[in-house]
């Protein structure tokens, strides 16, 4: 089995798989949607919005908190969470980026 030679990308490329594979899962996307919805942080409430247990949700926050796009504070006995601004940005323009850089010329296969 080989090795992933990340070395030989950028930092950027590096970058942008990181945040990208942290939110290949359907339940992250749905949990950035709510994050994104409640306009707050959010903290607990996410297993009565999406119907999964807690062991779960708690395991796609870590995903999505290990990529840095959501941040968490700590009240009390509950965590809270909320989308990390800066690395949002920094998504956005890598993302944007890689789509605008498609021309369609019509020419090819």
């Amino acid at each position: 089995m080989g090795l992933t030679k990340t070395e030989i990308f950028t930092a950027e490329q590096n970058r942008l798989s990181v945040m990208l594979k942290a939110m290949a899962h359907p339940a992250r996307i749905a949990i950035l949607q709510q994050i994104i919805k409640s306009n707050t942080c959010i903290c607990g409430n996410l297993v009565d919005e999406l119907g999964l247990a807690q062991p779960t949700i708690s395991q796609h926050l870590k995903e999505l908190k290990n990529a840095g796009l959501i941040q968490g504070t700590i009240e009390g006995v509950s965590i809270c969470y909320c989308i990390n601004p800066t690395v949002w940005s920094e998504l956005q323009t890598g993302l944007g980026m890689l789509l605008g850089s498609y021309k369609d010329i019509q020419t090819c296969c």
